[in-house]
């Protein structure tokens, strides 16, 4: 009989954690439970795209010739220069390989600098606050550290002149947008939103999948907005 109600027990107990609601976890867990699986998301989508084809090789970020400049590249095309045209794209894609590991200590630190009462607008927010408070604090020092990071790359390649040779000379005749011009800048801005779109897909996964979290305090929190 003793077993039996020791059983029981254990079942209600059970029961009565699974049936944890966001209104029941601390402010300190809460905030704790976030800052592991955000530390974890925001990890692994600076992993993911700060190595080779990070960029190049995922259509959802691979960044491509500004928008205005993209009649000069059909034109490259049309004159046997898809070569280099490729050769382009590629080094922009590259130059965004190597910033994006320069985010990872702003968004730890982003994440150690959030309050409780950040963490509870967060969890209690859509499925991307968490990837909007990001945007928030951290895109412009991310930006401003992406950028030498990107002129270094693009001189190494020699990128600079080689768009200077159609895109700011057609800039001057109207064909490129004079702000697609200064390629930096561009290739900067898309590194950007290349690595907020993944960190948004990271924290979508987490809110969907508690037990994929980091810890077992990100999972008691994820777990109660289910």
């Amino acid at each position: 009989m003793r077993s039996f109600l020791t059983l029981l027990a254990g079942m209600l107990l059970a029961t009565a954690a699974s049936a944890l609601s966001l209104a029941d976890i601390s402010g300190k867990d809460a905030s704790g439970g976030l800052k592991e699986a955000l530390t974890q998301g925001a990890g692994k989508a600076v992993d993911m795209l700060g190595r080779q084809d990070g960029f190049l090789g995922n259509p959802k970020v691979k960044i491509p010739l500004p928008e205005s400049a993209q009649k000069v590249e059909g034109l490259l095309r049309g004159l046997g220069m898809g070569k280099q045209a490729d050769e382009l794209v590629t080094a922009m894609n590259r130059a965004a390989e190597a910033a994006v590991p320069q985010a990872k200590v702003l968004l730890v630190n982003s994440i150690k600098q959030m309050s409780v009462e950040d963490a509870k607008g967060i969890l209690a927010g859509g499925e991307d606050s968490a990837t909007q408070y990001f945007r928030r604090t951290t895109s412009g020092p991310m930006a401003e550290k992406f950028k030498p990071v990107v002129r270094n790359a693009m001189a190494r390649v020699k990128l600079a002149e080689k768009y200077d040779q159609f895109a700011g000379k057609a800039a001057k005749f109207g064909l490129v947008r004079e702000q697609d011009a200064h390629l930096e800048n561009y290739v900067t801005q898309k590194t950007l939103d290349g690595l907020y779109l993944m960190i948004a897909d990271e924290e979508k996964a987490i809110r969907k999948d508690p037990a994929g979290a980091a810890g077992n305090l990100a999972k008691k929190v994820f777990g109660a907005l289910k």
